[in-house]
């Protein structure tokens, strides 16, 4: 069973690398824009380099797990080095069936969107199993661990950097368009990987709350928590009712609370995450 579920693991994290590398060989290297990433700087050095792309992000992903190893120690899982090595091979391969290949959209800015939207999806993808395409999340790592700076903001600030480069070799519209490409992109990751799987928390006080209970139990067949509260300005004790719905339940939900309590007090949150902690 082991084996079975580490082979369907690889296979996700093969498949959300081939669309990585789709979108960077299909949108973003006929648009010269330099999205941020390890594959971006590599484009922009095949300027300079007498290399194909997939090649020196092969180099450079390798060399950037040496100095990660070195620096840092060795946190990088078999995921990583997989990944690192296997986004520059599937990218070659690319590069060999379609040599010569020119941009599906002919329009540069439509390039960069179509990237965002793919390149979002298959980032996810190995997000969602702890993976990542190697490159810009290593020199993230170094920078959070030697300049005390957030993971987050070392990724955007690589990122930035990355887009930057291609003034070195690019016109100013081609600038721009890496800028902005990388900024929404961030925003789009983060919607394949927490707007999709979204949730609401749902609190509720009412006169009817059993009534509501009940339905949320058994007829929207989720679970609740109920807190003893007590209000604040006349000390009177009080239950509270607390479920985690999705958007459909939601709606539900709402509809009978304003059917059985209009007068309900109701308060909701959006979340992203659940999880059991295990023992340790």
């Amino acid at each position: 069973m082991k084996l079975k579920n580490s082979l369907k693991e690889l296979a996700v994290i093969t498949v959300g690398n081939i669309i990585v590398a789709a979108a960077v060989f299909f949108f973003m290297l006929p648009s010269h824009v330099s999205v941020g990433s390890a594959s971006a700087l590599a484009m922009v050095l095949s300027n300079f380099i007498p290399l194909s792309v997939s090649a020196i992000a092969l180099i450079m992903n390798l060399g950037l797990l040496v100095v990660g190893f070195l620096l840092i120690g060795p946190e990088f899982g078999a995921k990583t080095v997989y990944c690192s090595v296997l986004m520059p091979v599937v990218l070659g391969f690319f590069e060999k069936l379609f040599p010569n290949f020119q941009s599906l959209t002919q329009d540069p800015l439509l390039d960069v969107i179509c990237y965002i939207l793919v390149v979002g999806v298959g980032l996810s993808i190995l997000f969602s199993r702890n993976a990542s395409s190697g490159g810009l999340d290593i020199i993230a790592k170094i920078m959070n661990k030697y300049l005390k700076i957030d993971l987050g903001q070392a990724m955007s600030a690589s990122g930035i950097m990355v887009a930057l480069s291609s003034a070195l070799c690019y016109d100013s519209k081609t600038v721009v368009l890496s800028l902005l490409g990388t900024y929404f992109g961030g925003m789009i990751l983060d919607h394949f990987i927490f707007g999709i799987n979204i949730k609401r928390r749902v609190c509720v006080i009412s006169g009817h709350l059993d009534k509501i209970v009940e339905f949320v139990l058994h007829e929207l067949h989720s679970g609740a928590t109920l807190n003893e509260i007590i209000g604040a300005y006349d000390n009177t004790p009080r239950r509270e009712m607390i479920a985690i719905v999705d958007k459909q339940e939601y709606r539900r939900l709402m509809d009978f609370i304003r059917e059985t309590d209009p007068k309900a007090f109701v308060t909701v949150y959006s979340v992203s995450d659940m999880r059991y902690m295990p023992k340790k």
